[in-house]
């Protein structure tokens, strides 16, 4: 028995005339005809270029770039208080952010163009090669090569056994071992690979719905946000939300009925080493019902990455501060503001930034009906000094509260019925209390008050609570574009790894007596697996076709009389007899030109 697999080349196949190039070829055919091609001739090249392999690739590298701006700068549908900030803190630059739509990267019309040519450019790729799949599982494998002897891997020996019997146990083996196999015409084809092509097509439908996911999330989604003090609890409705942003199939009337209360929130830092300050727990404890309904709670948490999950929507922890709590009492002693007054973070050891309101002030001492202002900062670790430094807080956790305010009196403005920023005080109307002829500021602990300058009254910082910020998102196509992006990569990996391959067992009576058995297999990509499949198959098939023990090549009186190829054309490429000599010297120097041309593709 004789297992050759030969990989060097004396000579050329001879050169094909041009009806068969244009036969092979699968690019357009270039005409002589008129230069212009008319509107139809440039649809179907525009068509072509779309649903070409190099412009998909194109436009999922655009629709990567274009989703850089989106992770860098705040969006309206996630956040937008800090778009707010961002555009106050670059004034610049906002108007022509806001022009190009970079402040909704994802429902710009540039961005919903590129993976809208994208949708097309793969729904004309897939389908007709789903067409051209299914024709190849409904067609039987390629008919053996005219002679076998000349693929670059082949075995042949001779053997004692029928002819018939040794096709039919080479049809029996290459079933038993996957292949697609089909007998006839005294040979056995078999084919074998097929989930190849069924990741590649699944590569792409994965990436199809991975777009039509994202693109009904864009449609169909919501988002709104909701800040909470300790203690405090919302329901999900349009007016008891802070901040609210639809899309066209989901408006303010389509929210999912819940009821969330904020018991408490647990945060930890690192407090030594390299990486003190770093965050290391941040935990909302909540209580929750479905439907709205109070009486049927349910406790939860809420970390980072781990949201809270009622019904259709899911709440994320996205911010934690600290809410000062104030009491302030005008020029006779009335009670005129109490609560927790969130302070917004600026920096990684929550140096936190707010204002109080007293739009309820009453009488000044001047007899004159007046409203109140505070503006500071509130600092969780305050340093003894701010000197150098001013009040910043050293470290996250609060291990030195203080509060530092500036005192205001006047008109806050919030009776003209114009909407105001509850994070920040307008001061144009407002004039600043003085005390000793120098601006009126305090610095207090837990506990501590301040006579307020000019006989305003007093006010005092009673302590301090923690918030929580959260994101109520409703996204129905997230799971779609989930599913479709794993079962790209499965699709993917198929395509990259696994192998298609095709082999031919031939076994031919000999005028002589016995029978001669010929085997040779082709693969898509040069690798050892299919000399390895075939070499075993080799063995497999000793059981029934025992190799004689005087086994020598046949000479050209013994050859098998030539057979008329019964396949697609595979055999054409090569008119040389059926049986060729395995003299070692002779196979060494024979062509590696595999007779079967059209099924390399």
């Amino acid at each position: 028995m004789t297992v050759s697999n030969t990989t060097t080349e004396t000579e050329q196949p001879p050169v094909p005339d041009d009806s068969a190039a244009e036969r092979l070829s699968t690019a357009p055919v270039e005409s002589e005809g008129p230069t212009g091609i008319g509107p139809f001739g440039w649809a179907r090249w525009m068509w072509r270029q779309l649903t070409s392999m190099r412009v998909a690739l194109i436009l999922l590298f655009l629709l990567s770039l274009a989703a850089i701006p989106g992770s860098l700068i705040p969006q309206n549908g996630q956040n937008q208080f800090k778009v707010q900030t961002w555009k106050a803190q670059h004034t610049t630059v906002a108007p022509i952010y806001e022009k190009l739509q970079l402040f909704d990267v994802y429902s710009s019309v540039w961005f919903s163009a590129i993976y809208i040519l994208l949708f097309v450019s793969l729904a004309g790729c897939i389908v007709p090669r789903t067409w051209q799949f299914v024709g190849v599982l409904r067609s039987r494998p390629p008919a053996a090569p005219r002679n076998l002897t000349r693929m670059p891997v082949h075995a042949v020996w001779r053997t004692e056994a029928d002819a018939d019997r040794v096709n039919a146990a080479a049809h029996r083996l290459l079933r038993k071992r996957g292949f697609r196999a089909h007998l006839s015409g005294g040979a056995v084809a078999a084919e074998k690979g097929y989930l190849r092509e069924v990741g590649n097509l699944l590569f792409h439908l994965s990436l199809f719905a991975l777009l039509g996911g994202f693109a009904w999330s864009s449609l169909a989604a919501g988002t709104g946000g909701k800040l909470m003090i300790e203690g405090e609890a919302y329901s999900n409705t349009i007016t008891q939300l802070d901040d609210f942003t639809g899309t066209r199939f989901y408006g303010s009337q389509d929210l999912d009925p819940f009821y969330l209360k904020l018991d408490g929130f647990t945060s930890k830092f690192q407090e030594k080493g390299d990486q003190i300050g770093a965050a290391r727990q941040f935990t909302a404890h909540v209580q929750y019902s479905e439907g709205g309904d109070p009486s049927a709670l349910k406790k939860s948490t809420i970390e980072v990455n781990h949201p809270l999950e009622v019904g259709g929507s899911k709440v994320y922890l996205i911010g934690h501060g600290y809410a000062p709590m104030i009491t302030l009492k005008n020029g006779k002693g009335d009670v005129v503001y109490q609560g927790a007054v969130p302070f917004l973070p600026q920096d990684g050891n929550l140096t936190s930034t707010g204002v109080v309101k007293a739009s309820d002030y009453g009488v000044g001492p001047d007899g004159n009906k007046t409203q109140m202002g505070f503006s500071g900062f509130f600092l969780p670790t305050a340093p003894l000094s701010f000197e150098g430094t001013g009040p910043v807080s050293l470290f996250p956790g609060d291990a030195a509260p203080e509060l530092v305010l500036n005192a205001f009196a006047g008109d806050l403005g919030t009776d003209s019925g114009l909407p105001q920023n509850v994070y920040q005080l307008n001061t144009r109307k407002l004039t600043q209390l003085t005390q000793d002829g120098q601006p009126a500021k305090a610095r207090l602990k837990p506990g501590e008050g301040w006579n307020l300058p000019d006989g305003y009254g007093s006010i005092t910082f009673d302590g301090y609570k923690q918030w929580a910020s959260f994101n109520i998102t409703h996204r129905p196509g997230n799971e779609i574009a989930l599913v479709g992006g794993v079962l790209a990569i499965l699709g993917l990996i198929g395509s990259l790894f696994i192998q298609r391959r095709r082999i031919w067992v031939r076994a031919v009576a000999l005028p002589g007596g016995g029978t001669q058995v010929e085997l040779a297999g082709l693969a898509r990509s040069e690798s050892a697996k299919i000399a390895e499949e075939l070499a075993e198959l080799a063995v497999d098939l000793q059981d029934d076709a025992p190799a004689s023990e005087d086994d020598a090549p046949a000479s050209e009186d013994d050859a098998p009389a030539s057979e008329d190829d019964a396949g697609d054309g595979a055999g054409e490429a090569d008119t040389a007899s059926d049986a060729t000599p395995h003299d070692p010297e002779a196979e060494a120097s024979a062509p590696a030109v595999p007779a079967d041309q059209n099924s390399k593709e």
